[in-house]
């Protein structure tokens, strides 16, 4: 009996030490370091000051005075400055009947330059590369994306590549999401991805207010990112991604409808931004956030958290939201998606974060606007630029999405940032001593006299 007890006791030691060497080895496939990231700045003619976009507007003979007021007052009013930039096919003026070669011309510009500049910085080669994920919403040309670039650069026959469409703006995350899990599978490897949208052939002609928005707040811009799990190049890398939550409220009609693409009455495509999608944002980053804050946050400071909440009646929605938890125990930075000021707004407030905090995403906009999936990086560059990134630090990434959908995920510094990027012939002006929009009182009392008038001396041209 004493011997068949320790033959047992030894099977479950021996069980139990293979159990913890498979959990080490799970672990230590896990890692997912970010090497380097190149964000697409356009050349100088294609900057779209308030200006610029009146004159587009004009050419829209959809638009009556209620709807030009109307876009005139969101465009003054978006946190977005005078110096963002416009597709191409839309400065030529023919954003009522683009062509494939606009779309691909598009896409090309903004991924072959990026990556060139992304490879040449590493001195990593493109052969190298066994991943390659890219997001781009609203194009899906077959060959796809991904076989565009394959081509270009004569990448690998065993290469891994997935072409990702209709995730909006928090695209860039679930891209990044979809690499750490093919890490943990495959050892060694370098992953490439690319954030992107398609602005020029998706521009809306028409005059409903709820898709007309997207013509404002939308820019041209994109990202190009490598990343590698291999433990030996840690020296190399600049983040490395410690939890990544994402959250789906697809199943709930209200939510699935605030953010979606559809052609209105008169058969004009564009994206319908409803009003039901702040209720949506608010929903699916509480949700996120229970899933988040017990990874990201020291436990003192959750159980502070409840003890106040235990003596301090609140509302159901602050309470949800994490109010009262100080966010800065865990995180010192935090990178919003730059998708308008009421995004920037709301989420500062609802998590309590400064100026300080908020600076970046509202730089971002200013500057570069909302670039949808690439947005991200323009701020983690501002961040860069500025020298605030610090090895140790801690980025905590917020993004919203069409579906509708919340993606989070929380980056450690892995040594001190300060290279040259996207931001660095104006990083010295920012901040701008005030974001108000210079254009502000000029078209405070238009009328339809002065609307018919522009519109004549617009076709004189």
């Amino acid at each position: 009996m004493d011997l068949l007890m320790e033959r047992l006791c030894l099977f479950f030691l021996l069980y139990a030490l293979y159990y913890l060497w498979k959990l080490v080895l799970q672990w230590r496939g896990q890692c997912c370091y970010m090497l380097a990231y190149e964000c697409f700045k356009p050349t100088e003619d294609r900057k779209l000051n308030t200006d610029s976009c009146a004159k587009i507007i004009l050419r829209n003979k959809n638009l009556g005075l209620e709807e030009y007021r109307f876009l005139l007052k969101t465009i003054v009013s978006s946190g977005i400055g005078e110096e963002t930039y416009c597709p191409r096919n839309v400065l030529a003026g023919r954003e009522e009947s683009p062509t494939l070669e606009d779309a691909i011309s598009e896409m090309d510009e903004i991924i072959f330059e990026t990556l060139d500049m992304l490879f040449a910085k590493t001195q990593v080669s493109p052969s190298q590369i066994g991943l390659l994920v890219v997001n781009v919403s609203l194009f899906s040309p077959a060959p796809s994306l991904t076989a565009r670039i394959v081509n270009r650069y004569k990448m690998r026959e065993d290469i891994k590549s997935f072409n990702l469409s209709g995730m909006g703006c928090s695209a860039s995350i679930i891209a990044i999401d979809l690499v750490q899990h093919l890490f943990k599978t495959h050892k060694n490897l370098y992953a490439i991805v690319v954030s992107t949208e398609s602005m020029g052939p998706n521009w809306y002609c028409g005059k409903e207010k709820a898709m007309i928005l997207s013509n404002c707040l939308f820019r041209s811009g994109g990202c190009s990112m490598l990343f590698t799990n291999n433990r030996g190049l840690k020296h190399k890398a600049i983040l490395k991604l410690k939890y990544l939550v994402r959250t789906h409220l697809g199943s709930n009609d209200e939510a699935y409808q605030c953010c979606i693409q559809v052609e209105d009455d008169k058969g004009h495509r564009g994206f319908r931004l409803t009003k039901s999608l702040t209720k949506a944002a608010a929903k699916a980053l509480t949700m996120n956030l229970q899933v988040l804050v017990p990874k990201i946050l020291p436990l003192r400071e959750i159980l502070h958290c409840l003890i106040v909440r235990k003596t301090k009646t609140e509302s159901s929605t602050r309470e949800a939201l994490g109010v009262g938890l100080n966010f800065k125990a865990g995180v010192e930075h935090f990178c919003i998606h730059p998708g308008g000021r009421a995004v920037i707004d709301g989420v500062g407030k609802s998590l309590e974060l400064s100026e300080y905090d908020l600076e970046p995403s509202r730089m971002a906009l200013h500057r570069f606007g909302n670039t949808s999936a690439g947005g991200f990086w323009y701020v983690l560059g501002y961040m860069e630029a500025k020298k605030r990134l610090r090895k140790g630090d801690r980025i905590l990434m917020i993004s919203f999405g069409a579906g509708f959908k919340c993606n989070n995920c929380l980056w450690e510094v892995m040594r001190d940032l300060d290279d040259d990027n996207v931001w660095k012939e104006c990083i010295d002006s920012y901040p701008p001593s005030s974001l108000v929009n210079p254009f502000m009182e000029k078209y405070s009392w238009i009328n339809d006299e002065y609307l018919s008038f522009v519109r004549l001396e617009h076709l004189k041209f």
